[in-house]
């Protein structure tokens, strides 16, 4: 009888073919991977910073045999995975375990393009029959570009996945061309059903060993009932700080004016005059209300939008039934313009009906957005009990990120996700485990944590001049190769702004260029800054000299208005917990140590995190917060900081003036 390859021998020749170094935590991972998948049990990993965690989970997994799925939040890691890391790592293998696994990625179906969309055109609502997109465009305005290399696309590219093409279009661009699953005919019902991109990436998971998707799919899949991802026995979630935020946002329904007269819109040419009146009425008077919405939690439904939310629920339903009995061969493409129609009055009517029924687990809300309007929406107070009841049965589920461990214990992340505390539980409380398999580098070593203890506390709004002084000395002292992490938009661009007036930097500030294109300048010239807000903070990797001070203007709480924060908030102190620690202090806890783990990447890299926020070291919560960043060596003193930055500074130039004399 052969013998099973051992782990480590895996490990080794997984490590060795990606070119990386094994690192004793990937080590620690990789067995309690393995441990957990043979007893089908779920574990939490927090594996920081240059671990090496893809292979840690993808090697046990592997092993193991059954089929994995893997679920991760940005983009960047899908290609990652896809492109490098299995590839890579099942050659590595294959003369080990003799077999070759195979590997897929999904994602949901408006991800890819529709064929049929592509040559029949899109469903429209003002005239008759349909509107060809391509030929309303004009060749020469930027709608038209896009259309036509989307047109000489879909003959060269295999995927149809929108990801794989490169630049990018636009969104208005894509939506021609893409459809959701609901606005789907049907592989047998559409002409292309047999070419369809989708479809294709169907099939390709239901043979594949590990199939690579997103949190939202995985959301999708676990919300609607209709599976979407082939049964699996492991659930791998990487990147799982950002579960519970995508799974909410999937679990968000949303109503506003312009998308409910779209949906009156295709529906009238489909039923009879009666029912599309009503619903045109019932649309009528929502607009109207919405108009007059202020901004806020809805805490009980006010009675004028009970009864225009009722109405709407009504007339949609009339008219659901009456798009089902009709047939019109005046319409052209009929089935495509049916199911667009059906689509669209389908969604109205589920908005309209879970906010008239009113769960006490749910939160409603107006939103006004200075470019579209106002909005109604409508969102789970948590997501604990569906992901406990969807996620946790039937299956080994891993969670993996650089940052569980808030405050000290995985326990506060673990609630988000619906465990009760670790170690407790019995028949129907999944159980799990925690491990922290700490990090590579030496972070007292490479790093200080700089609070700017001296600084007036931000106020809710006013100028922070003394704020906006020490941000210049800090990046001065730095000669530039700062990552600047705002609050908010406003707070960056006002940073951006006045830095530009002060000092003799390039200061790239996030929305003026593409993403790729700003960290592309900021990782090739060490004198440039990058401005952004919190979004910017995940995923921005740039080891080396170039990142050497990384700066928070404040604790990013959740905006006191956040109408859904605050609820959540309340929910736990009526629950006899903290709600401020629970909710509030969790909020900017994970976003702090996302944000304090862009400096180090890298064994060499060394550098300072500044946080110019007084309340770091002054407040009560503020040893919660410092406990989830990594531990970096510690001062309030300015000068030190500015010493070090000083030093990190001359010795990155004199690196760089070597190489220059070299080349």
């Amino acid at each position: 009888m052969t013998t099973k390859p051992s782990l480590p021998d895996l490990l080794h020749a997984a490590v060795t073919a990606v070119g990386g170094t094994e690192r004793p935590g990937q080590v620690t991972m990789a067995e309690a991977v393995a441990e957990a998948v043979d007893d089908n049990a779920h574990l939490l990993v927090q594996a920081g910073t240059g671990t090496g965690k893809s292979l840690g989970y993808l090697v046990p997994a592997l092993a193991h045999g059954e089929r994995v799925v893997v679920a991760t939040a940005t983009l960047a890691l899908q290609r990652q995975l896809v492109e490098r890391d299995l590839p890579r790592t099942v050659d590595a293998l294959h003369p080990l375990l003799r077999r070759r696994p195979e590997f897929a990625m999904l994602k949901g179906r408006s991800n890819y393009m529709c064929l049929h969309r592509l040559h029949e055109g899109v469903p429209q609502e003002e005239e008759e029959g349909l509107f060809d997109p391509f030929e309303s465009a004009t060749p020469t305005s930027k709608l038209g570009k896009d259309l036509l290399r989307l047109r000489d696309w879909s003959s060269d590219t295999e995927t149809g996945d929108r990801d794989d093409l490169t630049p990018g279009v636009s969104d208005r661009a894509w939506s021609q061309v893409s459809v959701t699953s609901r606005e789907c005919l049907g592989a047998s019902k559409c002409a292309y059903g047999a070419e369809c991109f989708a479809e294709a990436a169907r099939e390709r998971a239901k043979l594949a060993d590990v199939v690579v998707t997103n949190h939202a799919l995985l959301a999708i899949d676990a919300i609607e009932g209709a599976p979407v991802l082939p049964s699996h026995e492991v659930l791998i979630v990487d990147e799982a700080h950002e579960l519970v935020s995508r799974v909410t946002g999937v679990a968000t329904g949303e109503l506003t004016p312009g998308q409910v007269n779209r949906a009156v819109r295709r529906a009238a040419k489909l039923v009879n005059e009666k029912a599309a009146d009503a619903l045109q009425t019932a649309a009528e008077t929502f607009e109207r209300l919405m108009e007059l919405a202020l901004p806020g939690r809805l805490e009980e439904i006010p009675e004028d939008l009970g009864y225009a939310l009722m109405s709407l629920r009504d007339a949609s339903r009339t008219v659901i039934s009456a798009i089902g009995g009709t047939r019109d061969k005046s319409v052209q493409d009929e089935d495509a313009v049916r199911k667009q129609a059906l689509a669209a009055v389908e969604n109205v009517h589920a908005v309209a009906e879970r906010i008239v029924e009113g769960s006490e687990y749910d939160v409603v809300w107006y939103e006004r957005h200075d470019r579209f309007g106002a909005s109604l929406r409508v969102a789970p107070l948590s997501v604990s009990g569906l992901l406990r009841e969807k996620l946790f049965s039937e299956r080994s589920v891993v969670l993996t990120s650089a940052t569980l461990k808030l405050g000290g214990d995985f326990n506060g992340v673990g609630a988000s996700l619906g465990l009760a505390p670790e170690g407790t539980g019995g028949d129907d409380v999944p159980q799990w485990k925690g491990i922290d398999v700490g990090s590579p580098f030496d972070y007292p070593k490479q790093g200080i944590l700089y609070v700017a203890r001296h600084l007036s506390q931000p106020g809710r709004e006013g100028s922070r001049t003394d704020m906006l002084d020490e941000l210049a000395e800090l990046v001065e002292a730095a000669g530039g190769r700062t990552l600047g992490l705002f609050s908010s938009m406003r707070a960056a661009q006002g940073a951006a702004e006045a830095m530009r007036g002060r000092l003799d930097m390039p200061i790239l500030l996030q929305g003026e260029e593409t993403l790729g294109e700003l960290i592309r300048a900021f990782a090739t010239d060490a004198r440039t800054c990058l401005f952004g807000t919190l979004s910017l903070w995940q995923g921005v990797d740039v080891p080396g000299a170039n990142c050497q001070l990384v700066v928070m203007d404040r604790v990013p709480f959740p905006r006191p208005d956040d109408p859904l924060m605050s609820a959540r908030q309340k929910a736990v102190e009526e629950a006899g917990g903290n709600g401020f620690m629970a909710v509030a202090a969790t909020h900017a806890a994970l976003l702090m140590a996302q944000g304090a783990g862009r400096l180090v990447r890298a064994s060499g890299d060394r550098g300072v995190v500044a946080v110019l926020d007084p309340r770091l070291a002054t407040a009560r919560y503020g040893s919660f917060l410092r406990a989830s960043m990594p531990d970096f060596w510690y001062t309030t003193d300015r000068n030190q900081a500015r010493r070090s930055l000083a030093a990190i500074d001359a010795a990155a130039k004199a690196v760089e003036a070597t190489e220059a004399a070299e080349a």
